[in-house]
């Protein structure tokens, strides 16, 4: 079984202020210093259990790529120590090692070598890996005539041709069809449930917050977050609209059931009550599969603004967005706001989902996102509950009624 420990890990490069600082400091005599330290990650710690499965985030630039390169040994920690057991698969950069000029099968054949299969096992494998990869007759082609997507495809299919104790995967995944990404993580899930180690970064929140048994949140080379993937990803979209604004705040609050709670924005407007209503008019917090119901957002404004758009996004238990939108792709923008005045957002739908726990996040901003002007974004604002008491069985996130017709 694979596990990965990183202990205290930090990396810095040398900047040498002109061209020949670098040969002085290696000729001249005496231990005198050329060139300043530009630390891009610190103190790191963390550690990846056999069988568990974390995911990496942050923005551009964070040290992510460069964390997942020590971890593989492509290059050395500045600080630090890392150690991996069991044998690990990994998938960095597109087609790392892939020479241009050779056919797809023969870099199959160097790459699985640099894996450290035989030549023996390649040639066994490599039906499999033809399979997989879907390319067709360009694997007797050279990889220079390839798209990134073919070469994902191979190098994907390659690295996971056997199941690895260690799966470490960069954005190399974002690259290609939707149709292989699915394919990819329905891989990456069933090894998952057999027993390897997964770490992943990735931008997307969905494969985070559906794979990922934890979360790690890097900013500016360091780790600022580590827990439940749904709650560092609501951390880390708070993050997005922090330009370093002092009336930005950033707050999480433990809810009773053990959920995190963020919250972020600047203040001037916020939402001071939330409920669902049935078709009575009462609140409500466990509803049918179908059922009519209102979602009232109450709003205060405590500092007059131009403008004002009310979002909700309605989420499932791990998270991910069941469905989403906002008064700007509505048409019914807010303007010119004075404080002191509260606004009520009454949002009326058939409750088509499927059985479950669900949550409503609310934002209210200037703008269609919360990246220009964030007034408050909350996360977890409301809890409930779906039950099937009408319907016929079925399963699924949503009820989309069915007409079945047969014929003989």
């Amino acid at each position: 079984m694979g596990t990965i420990t990183v202990n205290n890990v930090g990396k810095a490069y040398k900047q040498y202020k002109t061209r020949w600082s670098r040969l002085a400091e290696w000729v001249l005599p005496g231990k005198r210093k050329y060139h300043d330290l530009k630390w891009v990650l610190q103190d790191i710690n963390f550690t990846v259990g056999a069988g568990e499965a974390v995911g990496i985030i942050g923005i551009n630039g964070a040290g992510k790529s460069t964390l997942l390169k020590m971890i593989t040994g492509t290059t050395q920690p500045t600080t630090g120590s890392i150690n991996i057991a069991g044998r690990v698969a990994a998938l960095l950069e597109l087609g790392i090692g892939f020479h241009p000029d050779f056919t797809g099968r023969q870099n199959v054949y160097m790459a699985g070598q640099l894996i450290g299969y035989s030549v023996e096992e390649i040639s066994s494998l490599m039906p499999a890996i033809e399979a997989f990869a879907e390319i067709g007759d360009y694997i007797d082609m050279p990889v220079r005539v390839y798209s990134s997507g073919m070469q994902m495809r191979l190098a994907f299919s390659v690295a996971t041709a056997k199941r690895p104790d260690v799966l470490i995967i960069d954005e190399a995944l974002s690259v290609g069809d939707s149709y292989f990404q699915h394919k990819s993580f329905d891989r990456i899930r069933e090894f998952n449930g057999q027993g390897t180690t997964l770490l992943i970064v990735s931008h997307d929140k969905t494969a985070i917050q559906s794979i990922c048994d934890r979360a790690i949140l890097l900013n500016a080379g360091r780790m600022v977050m580590e827990g439940e993937p749904e709650a560092v990803m609501d951390y880390y979209n708070a993050l997005l609209a922090d330009k370093g604004d002092n009336k930005v705040k950033v707050e999480q609050k433990v809810q009773e059931d053990g959920k995190v709670q963020t919250i972020s924005g600047s203040g001037e407007v916020t939402v001071t009550d939330i409920r669902l209503i049935n078709e009575e008019d009462q609140p409500v917090e466990v509803i049918d599969v179908g059922q009519n119901v209102t979602l009232r957002v109450t709003v205060t404004v405590h500092e007059s603004v131009s403008k004002l758009v009310m979002g909700y996004g309605i989420k499932d238990r791990l998270g991910q967005v069941m469905y989403g939108t906002n008064t700007y792709h509505t048409k019914q923008v807010v303007e010119n706001l004075k404080t002191g005045e509260r606004y009520v957002f009454n949002i009326k739908f058939p409750a088509n989902l499927g059985p479950g726990t669900y949550s409503v996040q609310t934002a209210l901003t200037s703008t269609d996102t919360h990246l220009e002007k964030n007034y408050e974004w909350r996360d977890l604002a409301l809890i409930f509950n779906v039950v099937n008491m009408s319907k016929v069985f079925f399963v699924g996130t949503s009820w989309i009624e069915p007409e079945i017709e047969v014929v003989n």
